[in-house]
């Protein structure tokens, strides 16, 4: 029998294909992404990261196994400061600075994603919080290794660093470190925590392909001309 980690996946088989087809990845992919849309995604994936790392810290807390909190303490430090060095990075590369991350406003999918998962942390069980913590390692690991396996030998694509952070073994060691934590949090569970478990899974996935789609959209507030 597989694991509630492989159910979780096969459950959203078409989702995870949607978010490879996404055009912000082929683009991504084919190193024609604009500029533009790249910064935007940028800005407000800095913004995520914050609100992924008090949730991952939440998930430490609660760990009953030494080794899950060490990974989920340190997969908070890695997300706020590790991620926000390849940022900054690529702020420096594409010039953009303090005052034009000040000017893209946090979008709505930001906002939304990230109350998700701070609300998961307080108001549900440790499964429950894991399960939507899962998509977020998991999907990146998936778009930059299928990206990495259909780039060209030595392509010059402008996004290789993004790409070569999560098709990174290293990265794809976190995936699996994580899928176990929510395999053993599930093997321990009810039906009906598990039924929340995959609720949750399937509401990170969808909340990641939104993530992609509003970058690609540059998506604004509709009620901004109301302000």
């Amino acid at each position: 029998m597989t694991g509630f980690s492989d159910q979780a996946w096969q459950h959203t088989a078409n989702l995870q294909q949607a978010i490879l087809a996404h055009p912000f990845n082929e683009e991504l992919a084919a190193g024609t992404l604009a500029k533009d849309r790249f910064q935007f995604y940028l800005a407000q994936d800095a913004r995520y990261l914050i609100g992924f790392g008090r949730a991952l810290a939440v998930a430490a807390a609660r760990a009953p196994e030494p080794d899950d909190v060490a990974f989920f303490a340190g997969a908070a430090r890695e997300a706020v400061v590790v991620e926000r060095a390849l940022h900054e990075g690529y702020f420096e590369r594409f010039g953009l600075g303090e005052a034009d991350l000040a000017a893209i406003e946090t979008s709505p999918t930001c906002l939304a994603y990230t109350s998700f998962l701070l609300a998961t942390a307080q108001s549900d069980g440790y499964p429950e919080l894991l399960a939507a913590l899962l998509p977020c390692f998991w999907i990146y690991q998936y778009v930059g290794s299928d990206i990495l396996r259909r780039l060209p030998d030595g392509a010059d694509n402008p996004y290789r660093a993004w790409i070569d952070t999560y098709a990174d073994e290293d990265f794809e060691a976190a995936v699996r470190t994580c899928r176990d934590a929510v395999d053993r949090a599930a093997a321990s569970a009810d039906e009906a925590t598990r039924a929340r478990m995959l609720a949750a899974f399937t509401r990170a996935c969808e909340y990641e392909w939104l993530f992609w789609d509003s970058a690609y959209r540059q998506e604004p507030w509709p009620t901004a001309a109301f302000r």
